[in-house]
């Protein structure tokens, strides 16, 4: 993301440079980073407003890309997964087998494509814009939230499209879609938590972006996307279920697809798990942001 104009923020100068006065204690507490983001919401929605519509800008399809690009990849993975490899999510049933594993594609790579879009992006974000890390008292933390909230927007039209294909393959919806915020929580904690920490990486060690994409490209594969857990053979499903994103796209499709409640136990785990990465990756990002202006 590249900023182009010096975004307005009234009145929050100050507070920009009084983090650095701020206790440790004080960092490794939520509500204060939660609340120290709000203070800038506004300019995180006029920078995110600017990171969506400039990815679209002078194309001649626009806005439609968001929509088209989801399907496209859809029709292809379902296409090799299911019809060539004959991949199958329980028994075949012919025709509505090949749907409802094709939703279930789907549902899965919503959320592996917010974690993929922020992991691949991070390492880069501050290297993107060294006018507001050299001239501008500038709250650099906001930028992986601003790259979250891109992601988050593109997942919600993913999101869109997927009901609107199970309500007309199914004629209903599951009443589940209310926990569906619950659903993105620890995805938003781990992604967050992991953005800053590469943000700051990314600065510093420039081979984090070469890193970072192979490992995207790994976890692919290692997560339960196009296979259920029960595929895999009993002595290495553990690695899957040390994957955060096992459980997480389990939860997305529970509550988009199958009428079930969140695993609550999991959920619970890696949501805690997910607010400790979150807020030692907002605490390493500021103890380590000083320093940025003398690499870039």
């Amino acid at each position: 993301m590249t900023p182009h104009q010096r975004p307005t923020q009234s009145g929050s100068n100050p507070a920009v440079s009084s983090v650095h006065a701020v206790s440790f204690a004080t960092l490794l507490n939520p509500l204060w980073i939660a609340r120290r983001l709000w203070r800038y919401r506004e300019l995180i929605v006029q920078l995110t407003t600017r990171e969506i519509t400039q990815r679209y800008r002078g194309a001649y399809l626009g806005f439609l890309w968001p929509f088209l690009t989801p399907l496209c990849m859809l029709l292809i993975y379902t296409f090799v997964f299911s019809i060539v490899f004959r991949a199958s999510w329980g028994q075949r049933n012919e025709s509505q087998d090949l749907i409802q594993f094709a939703f279930t594609i789907f549902a899965g790579l919503i959320p592996f494509t917010i974690f993929s879009e922020v992991m691949s992006g991070a390492p880069r974000l501050i290297l993107a814009v060294p006018n507001y890390v050299k001239k501008v008292v500038f709250p650099l933390e906001i930028f992986p939230v601003i790259i979250l909230g891109a992601a988050l927007f593109h997942s919600f039209l993913s999101i869109g499209i997927l009901l609107l294909g199970v309500l007309i393959w199914q004629q209903s919806l599951s009443p589940m879609l209310v926990l569906l915020p619950l659903a993105y929580l620890p995805l938003m904690l781990w992604v967050l938590g992991l953005g800053w920490f590469l943000a700051s990486l990314g600065v510093y060690v420039r081979d984090i972006q070469q890193s970072m994409t192979l490992l995207v490209q790994i976890l692919f594969f290692m997560s339960p996307i196009f296979y259920p857990v029960s595929a895999v053979p009993e002595p290495f499903r553990f690695i899957l279920y040390l994957n955060p994103l096992t459980t997480i796209l389990d939860g997305f499709r529970r509550i988009l697809l199958w009428q079930q409640p969140l695993s609550w136990p999991l959920w619970a785990m890696w949501s805690a798990i997910g607010l400790a990465v979150a807020v030692l990756g907002f605490v390493w990002f500021i103890k380590t942001k000083d320093g940025f202006a003398d690499v870039i």
